[in-house]
């Protein structure tokens, strides 16, 4: 019987310097969580029970199980490293293996799916064509690597004041080379179906009492006729508080003003290009514009006594871009950055979490798989419900503690030189036994 006890105790100790051992060896692990050897006492029994005083038949392995407190955070120089603040897992696919991780080591392969440093892609809701989040659709999440494709300008939206103080010009007819002939002018760019930037040029010329003409031109060309410098006019009213009147402005015109949403738009605009001569000879540049039209608003502009300003200028349009650079912030949600100054969000990173984490199988390569004792998993996004924040440029540490690794260590070794004692003195038990004449 001894033999038996001495022996379940030198697997035992065996099994906790394993786990002890495993511990130690992933304490420099990104994401790890270590493990704790459990074990119980074994009673021989019979069908009659274990009577009053039973005595024991040694030690049992119950269980290995897994701590998943929370690792430190460790910041790095790669935006797409994540780290976990908080519960929850990554989600990844294999080929459509699904597998689960807190190690947050990802990057982009050559057809720029994020993936992990063993190529498992990460799991998120991907993004439609124009950029809007699949909510609820878990699926790959990819970078969009290629360059952007350009956007013509669809509406133009300005804020600015004229001054009411000013006079009419005195240099004669308006001419956009003669400062003398016009008020104020601004400038902002559009673009074509190509991505080729384009000035619009507008040119204020105060004509009477809350009364403007609005000369406009494209690259200093007449909008619709690359070939004339003659500038689309529009007459602007104000208000005697200095609002812009729209009921007063004329419908219709080269601008296309509707009364019924105060509204201008530029609709027979041939982007233009010069051929570089001297003198230049402008004529069509091969793009279109939005076939839309450019939708103007000017809503919002005013005629007070103070200097002429552009108070909020802003169009949709824009060139081809390259990728610069990505962010992530702590809900997931990856916004990937354009040489073009445009900003487009790539998807969400989800999380996992379960009602027993305990009860996933660890498969190795940092990754646990679900199992029947873990339960479903509870998708979510990160900073919802119960799931963690996600940190990127970050990964989450081993929650190895090496100090108490390696006592426990020192308590493994004493343990299993104990059971060898024990063993040791129940054969020199037996030898007297066997030496007796």
């Amino acid at each position: 019987m001894a033999f038996n006890i001495g022996l379940s105790g030198l697997r035992a100790a065996t099994n906790d310097l394993n786990v002890t051992g495993n511990n130690i060896a992933n304490a420099g692990t990104a994401g790890f969580k270590q493990s704790r050897a459990e074990f119980s006492d074994v009673y021989a029994a019979t069908i009659l029970g274990n009577g009053s005083n039973p005595r024991g038949s040694g030690v049992l392995l119950s269980n290995v199980s897994q701590l998943f407190n929370q690792g430190n955070i460790n910041y790095t120089q790669n935006t797409l490293d994540l780290a976990i603040n908080g519960s929850g897992f990554f989600v990844t696919s294999n080929g459509g293996d699904i597998s689960y991780t807190r190690a947050g080591y990802f990057g982009t392969d050559r057809d720029g799916y994020i993936v992990n440093n063993f190529g498992y892609r990460l799991q998120g809701y991907p993004v439609d064509g124009d950029g809007n989040l699949q909510n609820g659709v878990v699926g790959d999440l990819r970078v969009e690597t290629t360059n952007q494709a350009p956007k013509a300008s669809t509406k133009l939206e300005q804020a600015f004041n004229l001054n009411s103080t000013n006079t009419a010009p005195t240099g004669g007819p308006f001419d956009p080379n003669d400062p003398t002939t016009y008020n104020s002018s601004t400038s902002v760019n559009i673009y074509d179906t190509q991505g080729n930037a384009h000035v619009f040029t507008q040119y204020f010329v105060k004509t009477g009492e809350n009364t403007w003409n609005m000369h406009v031109l494209v690259d200093g060309r007449n909008p619709a006729n690359p070939g004339s410098t003659t500038p689309y006019t529009m007459e602007l009213q104000f208000n005697p508080d200095g609002s812009l009147n729209q009921a007063g402005m004329a419908a219709g015109g080269p601008l296309n003003y509707d009364p019924a949403t105060g509204l201008m738009s530029l609709n027979d605009w041939v982007p233009a290009a010069s051929d570089g001569g001297v003198p230049p000879v402008w004529g069509p540049n091969g793009a279109n514009a939005s076939p839309t039209g450019i939708s103007i608003d000017l809503r919002a502009s005013t005629q007070y006594a103070s200097s002429f300003a552009v108070n909020r200028v802003s169009q949709d349009g824009y060139t081809t871009g390259q990728l610069s650079g990505l962010e992530i912030d702590d809900t997931g949600v990856i916004f990937a950055r354009y040489t073009n100054g445009q900003s487009r969000v790539q998807g969400q990173v989800v999380l996992a979490n379960f009602a027993n984490a305990q009860g996933l199988s660890p498969v190795g390569k940092t990754a646990w798989v679900q199992t029947f004792d873990s339960g479903e998993p509870v998708i979510g996004t990160p900073r919802s419900g119960t799931l963690g924040a996600l940190q990127s440029g970050a990964l989450e540490d081993s929650n190895v503690e090496l100090s108490d690794q390696l006592v426990n260590l020192i308590v493994a070794q004493r343990n299993y030189q104990a059971n060898a004692k024990t063993i040791e003195t129940e054969s020199a038990i037996t030898q007297t036994i066997i030496n007796i004449r």
